[in-house]
């Protein structure tokens, strides 16, 4: 049975969907029940044609997005050449808008850009600052990363909205295709954008301080080396301040940021929202992908009205407030 409601899911995620299958596996007929119910589809684009067309696999069946149907645009703008010729190799979502047969072949000729116009209308018109919503890297800048937060509509989450703790690249946290929790930040409704941060779901300075106890040994990120100290992630809403070793050569060869170090853990102090250290070692090691973990289940959780990150009997206040 197919569920017939539209899912404003960002790109790659409607794909793999029972609904989506069902209606790729059944050909003509499918294409024929998606358009009759303007269920929105999604397909990977195989190419893109000399045209500036796109081409997208409907199993045996000529998908095709126009140029012109390709992407959304604020009023009076053109789309690009380049915002066509990288959706290929990718997961595109569409609406079938006909379906003809010339020459004993099957066409059918799609638009990315209203199922976009469907999502906006439907879903992202009514997000305001606070909801919690799912979404998906596109790619990653130094200034932060884009992301699409339904049917390839791109919202941008800057760096200094990705984590507390400091970092040298977005790419330190999030990878390419990555699907992450972001929340509404910021809503500019003259430039029709909007903007998304995420360390609020990824724990106050508290909860992440809970997972360690003086006396540990643990593993870290180092981040940065000041005049007066080492700052060595544990958590990427969590760093600790450990003491210069002059001991250790890269110290002295400037070459730390991205180190992984052991650390020792000498106290926890919540009123100064301090964690000290002693660094043990420290080595060039794979960082691997990153992982994040959030405090706030997304599933349950929809809006959040405000967030406090430092400790109750802190005088700094870190908060956000939607």
């Amino acid at each position: 049975m197919i569920n017939l409601t539209n899912m404003y899911k960002p790109e790659g995620l409607i794909i793999g969907t029972p609904q989506n299958r069902e209606l790729l596996s059944m050909g003509k007929a499918g294409l024929e029940r998606a358009m009759e119910k303007g269920i929105i589809m999604e397909s990977t684009a195989l190419l893109c044609d000399s045209d500036m067309n796109i081409h997208v696999d409907l199993r045996g069946i000529t998908g095709i997005i126009p140029k012109n149907e390709v992407c959304l645009c604020r009023e009076g703008e053109e789309i690009k050449d380049i915002a066509v010729i990288t959706r290929v190799g990718k997961p595109v979502c569409f609406k079938v808008m006909s379906i003809a047969e010339r020459g004993g072949r099957i066409f059918a000729y799609l638009s990315r850009r209203e199922a976009q116009i469907e999502c906006k209308q439907n879903y992202i018109n009514d997000l305001i600052p606070g909801d919690i919503i799912t979404s998906r890297v596109t790619h990653l800048e130094p200034f932060g990363a884009f992301v699409d937060i339904g049917c390839g509509i791109v919202s941008l989450l800057s760096v200094d909205c990705i984590s507390v703790s400091r970092f040298s690249h977005p790419k330190d946290r999030l990878y390419s295709g990555m699907v992450i929790n972001t929340v509404v930040k910021f809503i500019d409704y003259e430039r029709d954008r909007i903007f998304v941060t995420m360390r609020e779901l990824l724990g106050t300075w508290e909860e992440n301080a809970a997972l360690f106890t003086p006396g540990q040994t643990v593993a870290g990120i180092i981040r940065s080396v000041e005049s007066y100290g080492v700052f060595v992630e544990l958590m990427p809403n969590l760093a600790g301040l450990a003491e210069i070793r002059d001991d250790i050569p890269f110290m002295r060869d400037g070459d730390a940021s991205g180190r992984m170090a052991a650390v020792y853990i000498k106290s926890i102090i919540p009123e100064r929202m301090k964690i000290k250290l002693v660094l043990i070692d420290s080595y060039k090691g794979d960082l691997g992908t990153p992982t994040l973990q959030y405090f706030t289940d997304c599933e349950k959780t929809k809006h959040i009205d405000s967030w406090r990150y430092s400790p109750g009997e802190c005088n700094k206040v870190i908060e956000t407030i939607f």
